[in-house]
């Protein structure tokens, strides 16, 4: 190391100067001045990348025949008693929109109409249900049927 001597007073020429101020550039905010030294971001929105690729998703399941004629029985008497707006709770699929697979979610209400057409149930809320995706329809007007779904 240089003579500490001399190391110690290289700087007493400007120590006590006033600070300089700018007359062509404006004063910078903390704020401003803080943002140029945080962590540099190569990738925008990296850590919700890692965090989808992490989300995990279901595979659809296949029904076997039985479970499908026992749905298709349920949406009957669904589609007899729409005069009486029976509560009931559909379990179906949702594909995901990013990746491959999806979610089991449920609808719990009353349904408004059964689209043949369109093959979907549409619900008092909006909701519209693939027929094709629905894997489970429960509810008080159908005790005496097993439901062989799950």
């Amino acid at each position: 190391m240089k003579d500490d001597k001399n190391y110690e007073h290289q700087y007493d020429d400007i120590i006590n100067l006033p600070h300089h101020i700018s007359k062509s550039h404006p004063h910078m905010s903390t704020h401003d001045r803080a943002a140029q030294f945080s962590p540099f971001v190569a990738v925008t929105d990296y850590e919700g990348a890692i965090k989808e690729t992490a989300r995990l998703t279901n595979r659809r399941m296949e029904l076997d025949e039985c479970a499908k004629n026992v749905l298709d029985e349920k949406l009957r008497i669904v589609h007899e008693q729409l005069g009486s707006q029976p509560e009931i709770n559909i379990t179906y699929f949702q594909p995901d929109e990013k990746k491959t697979g999806g979610a089991y979610v449920s609808a719990i209400g009353i349904v408004k109409k059964i689209d043949g057409h369109e093959r979907t149930v549409v619900m008092q809320d909006e909701t519209r249900i693939p027929i094709e995706e629905i894997i489970s329809i429960k509810g008080e007007i159908f005790p005496s049927i097993n439901d062989f779904s799950m």
